[in-house]
C-alpha cells in the first residue's frame, strides 16, 4: 500500500506521515528532508540555492542515511529548500529516488508537496493536509521554541505566506491538491485527532467506500 500525503509548510503532514507509517507497518519518507539536504549542501558550498548546477551536483551526492533532521529543519535551510525545490533539473534527479522508495514492499507513506500529483499519481490513498496560515505559524513557532530558538510569530507567518505563494506558483510540480485526494483540514485538530481522521480515510478507501 502506498499512501501519499501532500500539503503546505507546517500543516502537520510530516508527523502524520510518521504516525500512519507506524500504524500500518509501512516505511516512511519525508521527501521535504531530501530537498532540505540538497539546500544545506548547496549553502555549505557557498552557492546560491537557485543555482541548478550546484543543486544537481549536491543531489547526486546525497546519502539519506546520514540526514540530521534537527539540522535540516532550521529556518534558513527551510527557506533555501523552498527555492531549491523549484529547480526542474533537480526535481528530475530526485523523482526516481522517491518512486523507487515507494515501490519497495510492503509499501510506504510519503509526504511532501507533489506526491499525489507527480511522484505517486497511482497511490492507493491520497491525503491533502492543510491548515490556516495562522495555525501553521503558531505550530512552527512552537517547534522552534522546542529547539531553544526564539522567533517572532509575525515573521514566521509572513514566511509561510511567501512559501505558499512560491510553492503553488512554481513551474515545476506546483503544490496543489490531487483531484482524487481527500482533504484533511487540521486547523482545529490536535495530532491525535488528525491521526484518527487520516486512519478513517485510509480505512474508507480500503473498504471501497466513497471518495472525497
Amino acid at each position: 500500500m502506498i499512501i501519499a500525503i501532500d500539503g503546505p509548510a507546517a500543516s502537520g503532514k510530516g508527523t502524520l506521515g510518521k504516525r500512519l507509517a507506524a500504524h500500518y507497518g509501512l516505511r516512511h519518507l519525508d521527501t521535504g528532508l531530501i530537498y532540505r539536504a540538497v539546500a544545506k549542501a548547496v549553502l555549505d558550498r557557498g552557492a546560491r540555492p537557485d543555482d541548478p548546477v550546484a543543486a544537481v551536483s549536491a543531489a547526486r551526492a546525497l546519502d539519506p542515511s546520514s540526514f540530521d533532521e534537527a539540522t535540516l529543519k532550521t529556518h534558513a535551510v527551510g527557506e533555501a529548500a523552498s527555492i531549491v525545490s523549484a529547480i526542474p533539473e533537480l526535481r528530475a534527479v530526485l523523482v526516481d529516488f522517491q518512486r523507487d522508495f515507494a515501490a519497495q514492499p510492503p509499501g510506504a507513506v510519503l509526504d511532501g508537496r507533489d506526491i499525489g500529483t507527480v511522484i505517486c499519481p497511482d497511490a492507493d490513498v491520497k491525503i491533502y493536509v492543510t491548515a490556516a496560515p495562522e495555525a501553521r505559524a503558531r505550530r512552527r513557532v512552537a517547534e522552534y521554541k522546542a529547539q531553544g530558538r526564539d522567533i517572532d510569530e509575525a515573521t514566521v507567518l509572513a514566511d509561510i505566506h511567501k512559501r505558499d505563494k512560491r510553492d503553488s506558483n512554481r513551474a515545476a510540480a506546483p503544490l496543489r491538491q490531487a483531484a482524487d485526494a481527500h482533504l484533511l483540514d487540521t486547523t482545529h485538530l490536535g495530532i491525535d485527532a488528525t491521526i484518527r481522521a487520516a486512519i478513517d480515510i485510509v480505512e474508507a478507501v480500503r473498504a471501497g467506500r466513497g471518495r472525497g
